[in-house]
């Protein structure tokens, strides 16, 4: 065992029932994707299963399911990096869990961040400031957008990114250009970016040069990395 991957589905603003059953269902593709090509490595990927539906505002409950996941993790297997990779609420949850000590990298993709102030959703609490960013000092963090998200806005990515950098180099951000929350249009591009981050971050494998490039460029450059249509046609499958 040499790596573990936790993935965190999407959600929604508030609820305390249980969750559906779709987000999850719509991780499996890229949790099976990175199953095959960390195999070697000795990598193991779980799903992780929210508690509740909802973020739930100060209450965060997806972002103390991750916390725990990651506990459990580490009681399962031991010393091994682990990879946070999450879409949407889940992404938020990534970025907000990434501080947990056996967390090496954070990977937030079409993250919900809503802006402070803003209500989360019916009935719940305004958001009082911005998400923090101290707590992921010493981790690769990626984040990647679709320009046309019209359900989490690339601004507020893009800003959570810029006070990230300031306090951590190793924060690079990807614009998706043309595509949509769900990243659909360029599935295959967006899949081949979390194959060759995690396997760079948890492996030490080396990563691709638009990923090296833009975790190495300074802002803005290095969070408006235009993810090239065809990226990783090229790369080790």
């Amino acid at each position: 065992m040499h790596g573990v991957a936790l993935l965190l589905p999407s959600g929604e603003a508030s609820g305390t029932r249980r969750p559906s059953r779709l987000p999850v269902a719509a991780m499996r593709p890229l949790a099976r994707r990175l199953a095959r090509a960390g195999r070697e490595e000795g990598l193991v990927v779980h799903v992780v299963h929210y508690r509740f539906r909802g973020w739930n505002g100060a209450a965060a409950h997806p972002a103390r399911d991750a916390e725990w996941a990651v506990d459990e993790a580490v009681r399962r297997y031991g010393d091994v990096p682990v990879c946070l990779i999450g879409t949407g609420m889940g992404a938020r949850a990534a970025l907000r869990a990434g501080g947990h000590p056996a967390v090496n990298s954070v990977l937030a993709l079409a993250p919900w961040l809503p802006e402070p102030d803003s209500a989360a959703g019916p009935g719940s609490a305004p958001e009082p400031e911005p998400d923090p960013v101290k707590q992921l000092a010493g981790r690769q963090v990626l984040i990647a957008h679709g320009t046309n998200d019209a359900r989490t806005d690339p601004d507020l990515s893009y800003r959570l990114a810029e006070r990230a950098k300031k306090i951590n180099r190793q924060v690079c951000r990807f614009e998706v250009h043309s595509d949509g929350h769900g990243l659909h249009q360029h599935r295959s591009e967006v899949t081949a970016l979390a194959v060759d981050f995690m396997m760079g971050s948890l492996f030490a494998r080396g990563y691709s040069r638009p990923v090296a490039d833009a975790l190495a460029a300074p802002p803005p450059l290095g969070l408006r990395m235009p993810l090239a249509a065809g990226f990783g046609s090229s790369l080790r499958q």
